[in-house]
């Protein structure tokens, strides 16, 4: 019991001192989720032409994607758009079509000219013909940074000593009218998973028949912003699955017996039975006892 007791207090104590260590600067970083909630539409920004528009410009009809990256972020943004361009080549959905892709600069120093540079490199990545029209790079003032930044949960902070801006990596699915659906976190993105979580955003508008078992036994938690299996989901399918396996036997079982039972009224032999693919009875292959 000491050793165990003495283990725990270690594992405390190594905890304790990590937490101390960790960064001060770090304390204003994260993602919070805003499930649900509206991000504000009438937001203004720049595309990348350097054209003033409006975030709903991209909202009304399809599910949108949206990534919060600044152009000259020397890794944890170009890994967190890397991952997003690999997921978004997967799936069958294109950019444009299904959904659409907002990507914006919480840097108020970038430019229309880094956003078109960043959208070339990308476009060219994502490889999908039309996808200029899907894929869009904004830049902003502060002020409409900061709105959109906080309405999605985003939290960042500048770091002047590096010239650089702490930040987390993450992704967010919202609604075609612009409510946040899902969080998916990290620099790698399960195609699957962006998938259902698109299908779902458009309220089933998009996706296939398979899609919607999948979300029948699939569950979105937003604690690890991943899709993982629901227990009594899957338990209903596989019972589906049985019933319709049973029901298909048995139709299979009727067919027969009433094609054996129409041979035998209408007089027919065993010879001729055979050759349309019934069996004999067991009656029917035993030597008749005379009477006599």
């Amino acid at each position: 019991m000491r050793p165990l007791l003495a283990g725990l207090l270690l594992c405390v104590a190594t905890a304790a001192s990590a937490a101390d260590t960790r960064p001060a600067v770090l304390d204003n970083v994260g993602i919070d989720q805003r499930l649900n909630e509206q991000v504000p539409l009438d937001l203004v920004f720049h595309d990348e032409s350097g054209a003033p528009v409006q975030l709903g410009k991209y909202f009304g009809s399809k599910p949108v994607i949206l990534s919060l990256a600044y152009y000259e972020c020397p890794m944890l943004c170009t890994l967190v758009l890397n991952g997003l361009a690999s997921a978004l080549k997967v799936l069958s959905f294109d950019a444009g079509k299904e959904f659409e892709v907002v990507t914006v600069s919480f840097n108020p120093a970038d430019t229309p000219a880094l956003a078109a540079a960043k959208k070339q490199t990308y476009l060219k990545e994502y490889g999908r013909p039309g996808a200029a029209a899907g894929w869009h790079f904004l830049t902003g003032d502060a002020a409409a940074i900061e709105q959109l930044t906080r309405a999605v949960g985003f939290r960042y902070t500048y770091v002047p000593e590096q010239q650089q801006f702490a930040h987390a990596a993450g992704i967010m699915v919202l609604t075609p009218q612009g409510k946040l659906a899902r969080y998916f976190y990290g620099v790698e993105f399960s195609p699957r998973d962006l998938r259902l979580g698109l299908v779902e955003a458009a309220e089933n508008k998009i996706g296939t028949a398979v899609d919607q078992l999948l979300l029948f036994c699939f569950h979105y938690d937003p604690a690890t912003g991943k899709y993982g299996a629901l227990a009594m989901g899957s338990v209903r399918f596989g019972g589906a699955l049985t019933v319709l396996a049973l029901a298909t036997f048995l139709i299979v079982m009727l067919r027969r017996e009433r094609t054996a039972r129409a041979w035998h009224v209408a007089g027919g032999t065993w010879p001729q039975r055979r050759a349309t693919g019934h069996a004999p009875r067991a009656a029917e292959t035993q030597t008749p006892r005379s009477d006599t």
